[in-house]
Protein backbone atom coordinates (compact mmCIF):
# COMPACT_ATOMS: atom_id res chain seq x y z
CA UNK A 1 0.00 0.00 0.00
CA UNK A 2 2.61 2.96 1.23
CA UNK A 3 5.81 0.86 2.01
CA UNK A 4 6.92 4.00 4.26
CA UNK A 5 7.32 1.64 7.55
CA UNK A 6 10.94 -0.10 7.15
CA UNK A 7 13.86 -0.70 9.55
CA UNK A 8 17.29 0.90 8.92
CA UNK A 9 19.00 -2.06 7.63
CA UNK A 10 22.55 -1.02 8.48
CA UNK A 11 21.47 -0.49 12.22
CA UNK A 12 19.97 -3.85 12.34
CA UNK A 13 21.67 -6.85 14.18
CA UNK A 14 21.81 -9.95 12.61
CA UNK A 15 19.42 -11.76 14.82
CA UNK A 16 16.98 -8.74 13.94
CA UNK A 17 17.49 -8.90 10.48
CA UNK A 18 16.38 -12.60 10.46
CA UNK A 19 13.25 -11.80 12.26
CA UNK A 20 12.16 -9.00 10.21
CA UNK A 21 12.65 -11.32 6.74
CA UNK A 22 10.92 -14.30 8.51
CA UNK A 23 7.69 -12.24 9.17
CA UNK A 24 7.88 -10.69 6.09
CA UNK A 25 7.75 -13.95 4.23
CA UNK A 26 5.37 -15.32 6.85
CA UNK A 27 3.26 -12.71 6.30
CA UNK A 28 3.04 -13.74 2.49
CA UNK A 29 2.67 -17.15 2.90
CA UNK A 30 0.10 -16.12 5.37
CA UNK A 31 -1.74 -14.46 3.10
CA UNK A 32 -1.25 -17.11 0.30
CA UNK A 33 -2.89 -19.72 2.65
CA UNK A 34 -5.67 -17.57 3.00
CA UNK A 35 -6.74 -15.88 -0.06
CA UNK A 36 -4.89 -17.53 -2.45
CA UNK A 37 -2.39 -16.60 -5.02
CA UNK A 38 -3.54 -12.66 -5.55
CA UNK A 39 -3.53 -11.31 -2.25
CA UNK A 40 0.37 -11.78 -1.42
CA UNK A 41 0.54 -9.06 -4.26
CA UNK A 42 -0.77 -6.27 -1.86
CA UNK A 43 2.00 -7.89 1.05
CA UNK A 44 3.73 -4.62 2.25
CA UNK A 45 6.08 -3.47 4.80
CA UNK A 46 3.49 -1.43 7.03
CA UNK A 47 1.84 -4.14 7.89
CA UNK A 48 4.93 -6.52 8.21
CA UNK A 49 5.47 -3.86 10.99
CA UNK A 50 1.35 -4.33 12.36
CA UNK A 51 2.11 -7.94 12.56
CA UNK A 52 5.45 -7.64 14.95
CA UNK A 53 3.43 -4.95 16.98
CA UNK A 54 0.52 -7.85 17.55
CA UNK A 55 2.85 -10.41 18.74
CA UNK A 56 2.34 -11.20 22.18
CA UNK A 57 5.54 -10.56 24.39
CA UNK A 58 6.25 -13.83 25.77
CA UNK A 59 6.29 -15.41 22.17
CA UNK A 60 9.59 -16.76 21.34
CA UNK A 61 11.18 -16.22 17.03
CA UNK A 62 10.82 -19.61 16.06
CA UNK A 63 10.75 -19.43 12.54
CA UNK A 64 10.04 -22.50 10.07
CA UNK A 65 10.75 -23.08 6.28
CA UNK A 66 8.56 -22.89 3.79
CA UNK A 67 8.62 -22.24 -0.20
CA UNK A 68 8.70 -18.72 -1.60
CA UNK A 69 6.02 -17.59 -3.21
CA UNK A 70 7.83 -15.30 -5.97
CA UNK A 71 10.13 -18.39 -6.75
CA UNK A 72 8.74 -21.93 -5.58
CA UNK A 73 12.46 -23.30 -6.33
CA UNK A 74 13.20 -21.41 -2.24
CA UNK A 75 12.86 -22.33 0.89
CA UNK A 76 13.04 -19.52 3.38
CA UNK A 77 12.83 -18.74 7.18
CA UNK A 78 9.63 -17.90 7.84
CA UNK A 79 7.51 -17.19 11.11
CA UNK A 80 4.63 -19.71 11.52
CA UNK A 81 1.07 -18.69 10.97
CA UNK A 82 0.00 -17.30 14.62
CA UNK A 83 -3.21 -14.88 15.34
CA UNK A 84 -0.91 -11.85 14.90
CA UNK A 85 -0.13 -12.75 10.82
CA UNK A 86 -3.53 -13.72 10.53
CA UNK A 87 -4.63 -10.45 11.78
CA UNK A 88 -2.10 -8.53 9.70
CA UNK A 89 -3.20 -10.97 6.28
CA UNK A 90 -7.29 -10.14 6.70
CA UNK A 91 -6.42 -5.85 7.45
CA UNK A 92 -4.14 -5.77 4.75
CA UNK A 93 -6.93 -7.59 2.19
CA UNK A 94 -9.34 -5.32 3.49
CA UNK A 95 -7.42 -1.84 3.66
CA UNK A 96 -5.80 -2.64 0.22
CA UNK A 97 -9.28 -3.29 -1.61
CA UNK A 98 -10.51 -0.20 -0.02
CA UNK A 99 -8.05 2.05 -1.91
CA UNK A 100 -8.41 -0.01 -5.01
CA UNK A 101 -11.85 1.52 -4.64
CA UNK A 102 -11.59 4.56 -3.71
CA UNK A 103 -8.69 5.01 -6.81
CA UNK A 104 -11.38 3.74 -8.95
CA UNK A 105 -13.80 6.89 -7.89
CA UNK A 106 -10.92 9.57 -7.80
CA UNK A 107 -9.22 8.47 -11.11
CA UNK A 108 -12.18 8.51 -13.42
CA UNK A 109 -13.31 6.02 -15.84
CA UNK A 110 -10.04 5.25 -18.13
CA UNK A 111 -7.23 6.48 -15.98
CA UNK A 112 -9.01 4.04 -13.00
CA UNK A 113 -9.15 0.87 -14.76
CA UNK A 114 -6.24 -1.12 -13.65
CA UNK A 115 -7.98 -0.57 -9.88
CA UNK A 116 -11.08 -1.57 -10.71
CA UNK A 117 -9.11 -5.01 -12.26
CA UNK A 118 -7.71 -5.62 -9.01
CA UNK A 119 -10.19 -4.76 -7.34
CA UNK A 120 -11.97 -7.21 -8.82
CA UNK A 121 -9.75 -9.81 -8.74
CA UNK A 122 -9.38 -8.87 -5.01
CA UNK A 123 -12.74 -9.08 -4.34
CA UNK A 124 -13.28 -12.89 -3.57
CA UNK A 125 -10.29 -12.42 -0.71
CA UNK A 126 -11.91 -9.26 0.41
CA UNK A 127 -15.20 -10.70 1.18
CA UNK A 128 -13.68 -13.30 2.76
CA UNK A 129 -11.73 -10.92 4.87
CA UNK A 130 -14.36 -8.63 6.03
CA UNK A 131 -16.02 -11.72 7.43
CA UNK A 132 -12.97 -12.21 9.48
CA UNK A 133 -12.60 -8.59 10.55
CA UNK A 134 -16.33 -7.42 10.47
CA UNK A 135 -15.81 -4.55 12.91
CA UNK A 136 -12.39 -3.46 10.93
CA UNK A 137 -14.03 -3.56 7.62
CA UNK A 138 -16.78 -1.18 8.98
CA UNK A 139 -14.01 1.33 10.17
CA UNK A 140 -12.19 1.40 7.11
CA UNK A 141 -15.27 2.18 5.05
CA UNK A 142 -16.39 4.80 7.11
CA UNK A 143 -13.27 6.36 7.47
CA UNK A 144 -12.69 7.00 3.69
CA UNK A 145 -15.71 8.30 3.27
CA UNK A 146 -15.19 10.77 5.67
CA UNK A 147 -12.01 11.60 4.11
CA UNK A 148 -13.72 11.56 0.48
CA UNK A 149 -16.24 14.27 1.50
CA UNK A 150 -12.69 16.49 3.32
CA UNK A 151 -11.07 16.11 -0.12
CA UNK A 152 -14.38 17.11 -2.44
CA UNK A 153 -14.31 20.07 0.37
CA UNK A 154 -10.71 21.09 -0.48
CA UNK A 155 -10.36 20.70 3.21
CA UNK A 156 -7.02 23.34 4.42
CA UNK A 157 -6.85 21.34 7.71
CA UNK A 158 -4.00 19.01 7.96
CA UNK A 159 -5.37 17.56 11.45
CA UNK A 160 -8.72 16.94 9.96
CA UNK A 161 -7.68 14.71 6.35
CA UNK A 162 -4.74 12.98 8.92
CA UNK A 163 -7.39 11.90 11.51
CA UNK A 164 -9.00 10.35 8.89
CA UNK A 165 -6.59 8.08 8.32
CA UNK A 166 -5.08 7.62 11.95
CA UNK A 167 -8.40 6.29 13.08
CA UNK A 168 -8.40 3.84 10.41
CA UNK A 169 -5.11 2.82 11.23
CA UNK A 170 -5.83 2.40 15.16
CA UNK A 171 -8.70 0.42 14.64
CA UNK A 172 -6.04 -2.29 13.22
CA UNK A 173 -5.15 -3.48 17.06
CA UNK A 174 -8.46 -3.96 18.97
CA UNK A 175 -7.68 -4.77 22.62
CA UNK A 176 -8.19 -3.48 25.89
CA UNK A 177 -6.17 -2.92 28.78
CA UNK A 178 -2.94 -1.36 29.41
CA UNK A 179 -1.32 -3.29 25.84
CA UNK A 180 -4.52 -1.97 24.07
CA UNK A 181 -4.11 1.81 25.09
CA UNK A 182 -0.28 1.65 24.20
CA UNK A 183 -1.21 0.15 21.04
CA UNK A 184 -3.93 2.28 20.19
CA UNK A 185 -1.53 5.59 20.79
CA UNK A 186 1.06 4.22 18.80
CA UNK A 187 -1.12 3.25 15.31
CA UNK A 188 -2.77 6.71 15.76
CA UNK A 189 0.13 8.45 15.23
CA UNK A 190 1.81 5.98 13.29
CA UNK A 191 -1.17 6.70 11.14
CA UNK A 192 -0.99 9.91 11.02
CA UNK A 193 1.99 9.88 10.11
CA UNK A 194 1.81 7.80 7.10
CA UNK A 195 -0.79 10.11 5.83
CA UNK A 196 1.19 13.32 5.93
CA UNK A 197 4.24 11.56 4.55
CA UNK A 198 1.86 10.00 1.35
CA UNK A 199 0.41 13.62 1.02
CA UNK A 200 3.42 15.06 0.82
CA UNK A 201 5.61 12.32 -1.40
CA UNK A 202 2.65 13.01 -4.05
CA UNK A 203 2.26 16.93 -3.99
CA UNK A 204 4.02 17.25 -7.46
CA UNK A 205 2.07 14.29 -8.82
CA UNK A 206 -1.05 15.91 -7.65
CA UNK A 207 -0.09 19.16 -8.27
CA UNK A 208 0.04 18.09 -12.10
CA UNK A 209 -3.25 15.75 -12.08
CA UNK A 210 -4.94 18.72 -10.34
CA UNK A 211 -6.17 16.19 -7.66
CA UNK A 212 -6.38 17.47 -4.00
CA UNK A 213 -3.69 17.48 -1.98
CA UNK A 214 -3.70 18.07 2.03
CA UNK A 215 -0.30 19.76 1.60
CA UNK A 216 -0.57 22.19 -0.85
CA UNK A 217 -4.67 22.61 0.27
CA UNK A 218 -2.77 23.59 4.37
CA UNK A 219 0.10 25.48 2.66
CA UNK A 220 -0.06 26.31 -1.26
CA UNK A 221 0.79 24.55 -4.49
CA UNK A 222 4.92 24.42 -3.39
CA UNK A 223 4.55 23.07 0.46
CA UNK A 224 6.28 23.91 3.54
CA UNK A 225 8.33 21.20 4.29
CA UNK A 226 9.69 23.02 7.77
CA UNK A 227 6.03 23.46 9.19
CA UNK A 228 5.13 19.89 7.78
CA UNK A 229 8.06 18.42 9.24
CA UNK A 230 7.55 19.56 12.79
CA UNK A 231 4.09 17.90 12.56
CA UNK A 232 5.33 14.48 11.62
CA UNK A 233 8.14 15.24 14.02
CA UNK A 234 5.36 15.62 16.76
CA UNK A 235 3.56 12.01 15.49
CA UNK A 236 7.13 10.52 15.65
CA UNK A 237 7.61 11.41 19.04
CA UNK A 238 4.53 10.06 20.09
CA UNK A 239 5.09 6.94 18.70
CA UNK A 240 8.47 6.62 20.66
CA UNK A 241 6.72 7.64 23.99
CA UNK A 242 3.90 4.47 23.12
CA UNK A 243 6.40 2.20 22.11
CA UNK A 244 8.31 2.74 25.42
CA UNK A 245 5.47 2.18 27.58
CA UNK A 246 4.63 -1.19 25.68
CA UNK A 247 5.91 -4.91 25.87
CA UNK A 248 6.96 -6.47 23.03
CA UNK A 249 9.12 -9.28 23.87
CA UNK A 250 12.16 -9.79 21.70
CA UNK A 251 10.61 -7.63 18.95
CA UNK A 252 11.82 -4.74 20.89
CA UNK A 253 14.47 -3.88 19.49
CA UNK A 254 13.60 -4.60 15.84
CA UNK A 255 10.51 -1.97 16.25
CA UNK A 256 13.08 0.30 17.59
CA UNK A 257 15.02 0.90 14.50
CA UNK A 258 12.18 1.18 12.51
CA UNK A 259 10.84 3.73 14.91
CA UNK A 260 13.63 5.96 15.54
CA UNK A 261 15.89 5.74 12.40
CA UNK A 262 13.77 3.84 9.57
CA UNK A 263 10.87 6.80 9.74
CA UNK A 264 12.91 9.71 9.92
CA UNK A 265 15.36 8.52 7.24
CA UNK A 266 11.76 8.03 5.09
CA UNK A 267 10.73 11.37 5.61
CA UNK A 268 14.07 12.93 4.98
CA UNK A 269 14.16 10.48 1.44
CA UNK A 270 10.10 12.15 0.57
CA UNK A 271 11.18 15.44 1.31
CA UNK A 272 14.81 15.51 -0.79
CA UNK A 273 12.54 13.93 -3.36
CA UNK A 274 15.05 10.31 -3.03
CA UNK A 275 11.80 8.49 -2.26
CA UNK A 276 11.28 7.11 -5.56
CA UNK A 277 14.46 5.60 -5.60
CA UNK A 278 14.87 4.20 -2.50
CA UNK A 279 11.04 2.61 -2.17
CA UNK A 280 11.78 0.11 -4.91
CA UNK A 281 14.32 -1.69 -2.43
CA UNK A 282 13.20 -4.38 -0.16
CA UNK A 283 15.13 -3.16 2.88
CA UNK A 284 16.44 0.22 3.38
CA UNK A 285 20.00 0.26 2.49
CA UNK A 286 22.51 3.67 3.06
CA UNK A 287 24.63 2.42 -0.14
CA UNK A 288 22.12 4.22 -2.63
Amino acid sequence: MFGYVRPFRPELKCKDFDLYRATYCGLCRCLRRRYGLIAPMFLNFDFTFLALLLWEPEESFAPCRGRCHANPLRRLPMCQDSPALELAADESVILAWWKLRDSVEDEGFWSGMGARGLSGLLGPAYRKAARRRPEFDGTVRVCLEELSVLEKENCPSLDKTADTFARLLQSAAPGEGERGRVLSQLLYHLGRWIYLADARDDLEEDKLAGRYNPVSARYGSEGDDCALGLTMDQSLALIGAALQLGEFGCRRPLLENITYLGLPLVKKAVFDGSWKEIKKQKIWRNDT
